[in-house]
């Protein structure tokens, strides 16, 4: 019986250790398929969070704000200047910038695209008066800069028309670019506008080419005053010689260096050589003999003509002549060296 019990329970632990070592078998496999599963869950996790960011995407669009309104706004440079109501806009975005902030400057750029064209209308009007060397292009450049002003100091409160307000600027502007081109003194052009003021209105009432007499009476000046005022009147001119001007009649363009000489013009050296030589043969005679001389051998008249003019007879005129000539033949042996 004890061998029957031990052979029963040999067989019992056999029957108990062969489910253990079953499992034992089968764990490597069920260990291999948790993790195929978990490795093919895994792409499934991936997936569904990638597939999870548009959905988040879609609820991360909130409504917009101040920046993003900010970004797509319209740009300045597309902003309407067609009608006075969309400049009026612009204006008034103009007034409420910063005096330096970059948006200001744009704004002033867009404004001056917008009024150009009154640059350009008061540059060719002012060209027409004035001479064929100064080029209208300067004179544009120049009203730009008094258009930049003029809506730098642009007040919209006092319901003043901008068109009316920047010309005025603009002349100005002009006009300050001309006189720093002038060489002339301004003290020298005031003066010949008044020579010319003059002139003009007596040529006006009488028809006919004003005389210095009646212009130092139109001025009521004392005739050393005129003297005076007429030289200081008369700036000695500069011309280019490379200035072109163009024939009328064979339209052809030429330069003042290109154009033949002129003999019947007399000479500049020619005529200082004259006045010199008649300052030097009259000097040390009196009034009515230096008329005399000046009469007879500058102006070409006859002796009758001189006594007439000089409220002299014709033979006292010749006998003053004689005596004159007899005068100058003993003097000029001893101015030799001065001629």
């Amino acid at each position: 019986m004890s061998k029957l019990n031990t052979q029963a329970s040999r067989t019992n632990a056999a029957r108990a250790d062969k489910p253990v070592k079953d499992v034992a078998k089968k764990s490597p496999a069920t260990s291999s398929s948790r993790i195929t599963s978990t490795k093919r869950s895994s792409p499934s996790r991936i997936s569904g969070r990638s597939e999870a960011v548009p959905a988040g995407n879609v609820a991360t669009e909130k409504p917009r704000t101040k920046k993003a309104v900010r970004a797509k706004a319209p740009s300045i440079a597309d902003l309407p200047m067609d009608t006075p109501e969309s400049v009026n806009v612009v204006w008034k975005m103009f007034s409420e910038c910063a005096r330096d902030s970059s948006e200001r400057q744009q704004i002033r750029n867009r404004l001056m695209e917008r009024y150009r064209e009154v640059v350009r209308y008061t540059a060719e009007r002012m060209h027409k008066r004035l001479p064929a060397e100064v080029d209208v292009d300067d004179l544009t450049s120049a009203g730009l800069f008094g258009l930049m002003d003029a809506i730098n100091s642009f007040d919209l409160s006092r319901n003043v028309k901008f068109e009316t307000y920047c010309a005025q600027r603009i002349r100005g502007a002009i006009f300050d670019e001309l006189r720093a081109m002038d060489w002339v003194p301004r003290l020298v052009r005031s003066r010949t506008t008044i020579m010319d003021r003059a002139k003009k209105a007596i040529e006006m009432e009488h028809g006919q080419k004003a005389t210095e007499d009646e212009v130092a009476e139109r001025l009521q000046m004392n005739p050393d005053d005129f003297e005076k005022l007429n030289r200081d009147s008369k700036p000695v001119g500069i011309v280019s010689l490379n200035r072109k001007w163009n024939d009328k009649d064979s339209g052809n363009e030429s330069r003042e260096m290109d154009v033949a000489s002129d003999r019947r013009q007399e000479m500049p050296t020619d005529r200082i050589q004259r006045i010199d030589v008649q300052a030097l043969l009259t000097k040390g005679l009196s009034r009515s003999e230096r008329l005399i001389l000046i009469l007879y051998y500058y102006e070409e008249m006859t002796m009758k003509e001189i006594g007439l003019t000089l409220d002299l007879s014709e033979s006292r005129v010749s006998q003053m002549h004689s005596s004159i000539l007899a005068r100058l033949k003993a003097q000029m042996k001893h101015r030799v060296t001065d001629l």
